[in-house]
């Protein structure tokens, strides 16, 4: 018995043949996910009621800590001390007057600092770069010695910014540690 093993050309066919059903069967796939996109459009234009959302002023009270108990020596019919001073109430560092809005707010105002820092940054090295590419083309030394003035300018400008985006790490950085510290739920951070 005698094997054969396929030609050169009978795997090229075989191939091409796999190529092409594979080619075909990718459109209906493409096909049903946008017949699904529209289906569920049209399933949300239909629902006019929104649904509930809870947020942490529906739930309010229910993360504040219960208050202590009191001391065993305190008589049975006297209540707790309160710990409100000036209209704040706190619960160990904690100052339930600053609400999530407050340390989303800032979080997101010293996030969005450091990435326009770090934008200005990286447009400041696309300047020094094409300065110095322009410095090292020019024949004309007051030419030349113009734009080294410029690119001396803007390697400072680059380093304030770097000095900017460590600070602002920085920033972000000291203030997780205050909201940890505070005991704020790290999902007011986001």
């Amino acid at each position: 018995m005698c094997t054969r093993r396929p030609s050169r050309a009978q795997t090229l066919v075989v191939a091409a043949l796999c190529l092409a059903a594979a080619g075909v069967a990718s459109p209906g796939r493409a096909q049903s996910l946008a017949d699904v996109a529209k289906k569920e459009e049209e399933r949300r234009r239909k629902t006019a009621e929104p649904t509930k959302v809870y947020t942490n002023k529906d739930l309010k009270g229910s993360w504040e800590s219960p208050p202590p108990p009191a001391p065993t020596g305190a008589p049975a019919g006297e209540a707790p001390k309160s710990t409100a001073t000036d209209g704040k109430t706190k619960a160990g560092d904690k100052d339930l007057t600053k609400d999530p809005a407050y340390w989303g707010g800032k979080i997101k105002s010293l996030k969005a600092k450091l990435e326009q820092d770090q934008t200005y940054a990286e447009a400041m090295q696309s300047r020094i770069n094409g300065l110095t590419t322009d410095a090292v083309n020019r024949d004309d030394p007051a030419q030349r010695a113009k734009l080294e003035r410029d690119r001396q300018k803007a390697l400072a400008d680059l380093a304030a910014l770097t000095k900017a985006i460590a600070d602002g790490k920085k920033a972000i950085v000291d203030f997780e540690e205050e909201a940890r510290r505070a005991g704020i739920p790290p999902g007011w951070l986001r």
